[in-house]
């Protein structure tokens, strides 16, 4: 068999690969490449990042999609930088540039309408956006040169700091919850401060308990061998850390893995839990939740 042949066949490969996306790449595209890198079956991702953004894009590989909800719903930091004085459709570098002002705000302005963006807040995300409007995508819409109005949600703000401030432009940190735009946040605090302003440049630092720390670049993935790209996966229980442990033995474990709920015995075993995840020798064996003692799977994660 030939090494072209070798590489088209698709392998059960299950983990989590944190990748720091690059530049002007897409999500779906970075799946995409790092799914044929890997040879594997399955992938998708935790959280959709901009093209334009860099950092934090967590890969489920093979039985790791089944723990994407757990990650996708974990608390986000984000470091960006916003430029005064003009705003583009896309409240980032993209879009054109539909107004401008001369005003330029100082610290001590910046830094005393944060807490007004901190907490739960209302905002309306970008109209270059992926949310459906009567089933079509904004970004669609607003392509296609339809006025799109976008509906105010609420978002949750837990932090949100200045690190440098210039006069053209000042980089803040956000820790916030899943749903927030930072577009929009952009956009709203050069608005409340008098001026215009847009996202100049955004790196995701984190998504749940994923880190920069843990994260791989493309560059570095691709140049590695098959081996060394197999180890660079973190494994499936890594996207589960945030949830309750439930260690199983191994005649539970085969009772999980047809489905069916174990009773949990023992002095500290939990009675119940909205969400838990079953392990054996540390790996993951199924998600689920506890209710009057017995744990019941949701999703079974099949060994390889």
């Amino acid at each position: 068999m030939n090494p072209t042949q070798k590489k088209s066949q698709k392998r059960d490969i299950s983990g989590w690969l944190i990748l720091n996306k690059p530049y002007d790449f897409g999500s779906t595209q970075a799946v995409g490449k790092v799914r044929w890198l890997l040879s594997a079956k399955k992938a998708g991702h935790a959280g959709t990042l901009d093209p334009l953004a860099t950092g934090i894009l967590p890969i489920a590989i093979g039985e790791a999609t089944k723990t994407v909800p757990f990650v996708q719903d974990g608390t986000k930091i984000y470091q960006f930088d916003l430029v005064w004085g003009s705003a583009t459709n896309t409240d980032d570098i993209e879009g054109e540039v539909i107004a401008t002002s001369s005003h330029r705000p100082t610290i001590k302005e910046v830094l005393a309408v944060l807490p007004d963006f901190t907490g739960v807040i209302t905002q309306i995300p970008p109209i270059y956006s992926a949310i459906k409007i009567k089933g079509a995508r904004a970004y669609d819409l607003a392509r296609a040169g339809e006025r799109v109005e976008m509906p105010p949600r609420e978002v949750e703000i837990d932090r949100f700091e200045l690190l440098e401030h210039g006069p053209e432009r000042s980089r803040f940190e956000v820790e916030c919850a899943k749903g927030t735009y930072i577009r929009s946040l952009a956009r709203d605090i050069a608005e409340i401060l008098g001026t215009k302003g847009h996202v100049g440049a955004l790196h995701r630092a984190q998504v749940g308990q994923f880190s920069d720390e843990d994260a791989i670049d493309l560059q570095t993935f691709e140049a590695a061998d098959q081996s060394e790209r197999d180890a660079m996966l973190l494994p499936v229980a890594a996207g589960l850390a945030d949830l309750h442990e439930i260690p199983l033995d191994s005649r539970q474990v085969v009772t999980i893995r047809h489905g069916n709920p174990v009773l949990l015995t023992g002095a500290n075993a939990p009675v119940t839990l909205e969400e838990a995840w079953a392990s054996h020798k540390g790996e993951a064996v199924a998600v689920g939740y506890v209710e009057q003692g017995q744990f019941k799977p949701t999703r079974v994660i099949l060994p390889h």
